[in-house]
């Protein structure tokens, strides 16, 4: 027997879950695989490959929505948009590159599973929020639907959410319905030059709390700087985009740029340098990798005012970068089979936030928590949540926490 299933429809989704229930099988439930390696180890026995789910199944430009099959690249996605002059809001970040693999090889359920978000996170929220509407398979074999195709849609309890972020381990998601937006005419980005981690916190709170509306925020050490393309100099850089219509890009950046000036050295780069740029902060450029052997990277949310300051926790061996205003680092540890997880998590704690180990060797991701631990109430509500959608564990069983 094959240990892959590939449906081609929603029944047959169906039909594999009931199949492994009866057979008391465990499925690893993949796309293209482009995420396989983050989370603990898969604990399966068969891989349910949906990459067969694939195809635009609903676009109304004029509506702004689109629905498509859950195996469906999100390559073809963007590429239909950008014919239509739209984007997905939530700029997806691309986590092949880190991950030794070609760019751009998710899909949309993936990306929903993961609940990605970029760089306009800030501002445009991440996946969950402009997710519309889902079909998808449980762990019982029970295709359930919710939501619809309309932005607003507060009818029942809201499974998008909740099964946005799940990884896969609640429900195979055959079918999405996603918000689309217009897509921005240009864009420009202001650079500070100079900054050290704790004043480039101070840069990016200023510019956020402008008139400006800041679309991105970052902060490149000198350390990193080198790896993005699209910046003047190869040296630290706090990056602040602006996106629009061309008139009011124009204004905004001289307005921006005058109130970053106390802070330092300004400068201005075009459209081109500037998507250049955010698309290397997307890709998350410097840790990219030729396999899951590389040092390991986490990837820190807190509050941006408290990012400099986990940061400084944590080994100065470490290299890193700010995302969010502050609000996201990502870290590449020194030694490829050393996490130092301990320390990450003691910074983490005390400042707030929470880390996910996002590349590391499958040895170590099986003896450390991948996903941030959770406190033993939630993780009791995890467990009932795990329990009432997937019973007996069919679905990614133990992929983010043990035992769930």
């Amino acid at each position: 027997m094959t240990d892959t299933l590939k449906p081609r429809d929603a029944r047959e989704v169906e039909d594999a879950v009931r199949w492994a229930l009866g057979n008391e099988k465990a499925l690893e439930v993949t796309g293209s695989g482009s995420k396989r390696a983050i989370g603990r180890p898969s604990q399966t026995d068969l891989t349910l490959d949906l990459s067969g789910l694939s195809g635009v199944t609903l676009y109304e430009p004029e509506e702004l929505v689109l629905s498509a099959r859950a195996g469906t690249p999100l390559s073809e996605i963007e590429a239909l948009l950008e014919q239509n002059g739209q984007e997905l809001g939530f700029e997806p970040v691309d986590y092949s590159p880190v991950l030794g693999r070609a760019r751009s090889e998710g899909t949309i359920g993936g990306a929903i599973a993961a609940n990605l978000a970029g760089p306009r996170r800030i501002k445009a929220g991440a996946a969950r929020d402009h997710f519309l509407g889902v079909h998808a398979v449980t762990g019982r074999g029970d295709t359930i639907k919710s939501g619809g195709r309309v932005v607003k849609n507060v009818t029942g309890y809201d499974l998008c959410k909740l099964l946005a972020g799940s990884w896969g381990t609640l429900a195979a998601m055959t079918d999405v319905t996603i918000k689309v937006l217009p897509k921005c005419e240009t864009e420009a980005t202001v650079i500070v030059s100079g900054l050290d981690d704790a004043r480039a916190a101070q840069a990016m709170a200023a510019a956020m709390g402008s008139s400006c509306d800041v679309s991105a925020a970052a902060h490149l050490p000198d350390h990193v700087a080198s790896a993005f393309d699209g910046l003047p100099k190869p040296e630290a850089s706090t990056i602040l985009r602006l996106e629009g219509f061309a008139p009011s890009v124009a204004h905004r950046k001289d307005q921006l740029a005058a109130a970053m000036k106390p802070f330092g050295v300004v400068t201005i780069v075009d459209e081109a340098s500037s998507r250049a740029l955010w698309r290397d902060v997307r890709e998350v450029r410097p840790f990219a990798s030729d396999g899951e052997a590389a040092r390991p990277l986490w990837r820190i949310s807190t509050a941006p005012t408290s990012g400099h300051v986990i940061a400084a926790q944590i080994t100065p061996a470490a290299q890193m970068f700010y995302d969010w205003a502050g609000g996201l680092i990502w870290i590449a540890m020194p030694f490829a089979d050393e996490p130092d997880a301990g320390a990450i998590r003691r910074a983490v704690a005390e400042a707030g936030g929470h880390a996910t180990l996002i590349r590391a060797p499958a040895s170590v991701r099986a003896s450390v928590d991948v996903f941030e631990p959770q406190e033993s109430g939630v993780a009791a509500l995890s467990k009932r949540v795990k329990e009432s959608f997937d019973p007996k564990g069919v679905l990614n069983p133990g992929r983010m926490w043990a035992g769930v």
